[in-house]
């Protein structure tokens, strides 16, 4: 059977109709249109009659039998507010199936999507929540967003369709699509809708479903994460750190006992002991090509926040992602986390989050550090232990310290002021 790759001329005179029928109201601002074109010319024409001789028969047809200023000033004004009157009209109809939902003037639309796709290229790496987080921020500011995420998250949902599917983890992946939706609000819910266990569905994300769905549908992860964000109407991209499977392991000491290497990045919280480093398996796994075309273009890159062992690190441990990072020119920033996170961060201080990035990657791979300065402790809520602001001051780093905690959840950063701080130092 032959197939069809085109329209058929049938198909593209009935579109061509469609703009005819009853009740999209285009027609009426169309044929305001030309009847301010027709009385515009009319116009320029009695202008054009007092220079040059016309036919008899353009003495009624420039209304010569009108005073001079009615038919110039008169037609001339007239034809233009029919003319400007259809254009306004046909351009509000042709976009209100794309603004009905939002109460927003066109103009601050307008405003708003072109100061967007002009922002500075921004590249974020991490995962979990902290990245979604950011890139919830970030995204007011600039459309030329890219997230690249870990793919060695193990547990939960995510974990499971990894080992019964044989795809890369997409719970990360799912919170940074739903970060940068452009609906966000009910985007959101439906993304991250988790089914109880009673629905049969073992308490899997709607999100994480329909991206292993569409991976099926698509042929490859890649390819549904790009059909999820145009569905979603993303702004920005979501990338994988790299394509293939990796397993996280860290060299861990519970008190003064000998090392002992734990596997799985879920696994290593659990161990409850202090990392002594953190490696993948394989050791050197490719990085995705468009990750390091995209750090490579970018003019800001932010690593952080999040899990230090078990979502930052991991993506750095791709040898070419950090590669690309120390050839980038971009301005590189770590945004250090507001809490301790259990079974990783205990006790660490800002200067502790650094050095452990210094032990794995080398010296002098950030120019910034971006640090949360913690209320008094007699206001601090009960909770986990907050990251201590105390780093030592160097030259080849910049350090900015703010209170950048969020008033709602006050062990994670208000997304707003952390985007503030990170784009102020690229403007």
């Amino acid at each position: 059977m032959k197939r069809q790759t085109g329209a058929t001329p049938k198909s593209t005179w009935r579109s061509l109709t469609w703009w005819l029928e009853p009740g999209l109201g285009i027609k009426r601002w169309l044929l305001l249109l030309m009847l301010g074109s027709a009385i515009f010319l009319v116009g320029a024409a009695t202008l054009l009659r007092a220079f040059y001789p016309l036919p008899p028969f353009f003495y009624y047809a420039t209304l010569q039998f009108l005073p001079r200023s009615v038919r110039v000033i008169g037609l001339l004004s007239l034809g233009f507010a029919c003319w400007a009157t259809g254009l306004w009209g046909l351009n509000r109809a042709l976009l209100r199936p794309f603004t009905q939902t939002t109460p927003v003037p066109y103009a601050e639309l307008l405003h708003a999507y072109r100061k967007r796709s002009r922002g500075p290229r921004v590249v974020v790496l991490g995962g979990g929540h902290g990245q979604a987080m950011i890139l919830r921020g970030l995204k007011t500011y600039t459309a030329n967003l890219t997230a690249i995420v870990t793919v060695a998250d193990d547990g939960g949902s995510s974990g499971r369709l990894r080992r019964e599917l044989g795809i890369l983890p997409p719970g990360d992946f799912r919170n940074c699509i739903a970060a940068l939706a452009d609906d966000e609000s009910l985007i959101t819910r439906l993304w991250q809708y988790r089914f109880s266990n009673a629905a049969g569905l073992d308490g899997h994300n709607f999100g994480n479903l329909y991206i292993s769905a569409m991976a099926g549908v698509t042929g490859s992860f890649e390819a549904a994460l790009e059909t999820s964000s145009q569905v979603l109407a993303v702004q920005g991209r979501v990338l994988p750190s790299t394509l293939e499977a990796v397993t996280l392991a860290a060299d861990v000491q519970v008190e003064n006992t000998t090392p002992v290497r734990i596997r799985g990045e879920s696994e290593i919280p659990k161990a409850s002991g202090k990392i002594l480093r953190v490696l993948l398996e394989p050791e050197a796994p490719r990085a995705h090509p468009r990750s390091i075309r995209a750090i490579l273009e970018a003019e800001l890159i932010v690593v952080g926040p999040g899990s230090l062992y078990t979502s930052i690190l991991p993506n750095l441990l791709v040898p070419e992602i950090t590669m690309a990072l120390r050839a980038s020119r971009a301005l590189k920033v770590y945004v250090c986390n507001v809490a301790a996170q259990h079974g990783e961060t205990d006790g660490y201080t800002a200067g502790d989050h650094l050095h452990a990035l210094e032990k794995h990657l080398g010296l002098n791979l950030f120019s910034a550090i971006v640090v949360n300065l913690p209320p008094q402790e007699s206001a601090a809520p009960a909770g986990p232990s907050w990251i201590k602001p105390e780093i030592e001051g160097r030259d080849d780093l910049t350090i900015i310290k703010a209170p950048l905690a969020s008033a709602t959840t006050p062990w994670q950063h208000d997304s707003e002021k952390l985007a503030e701080v990170i784009i102020r130092l690229v403007a």
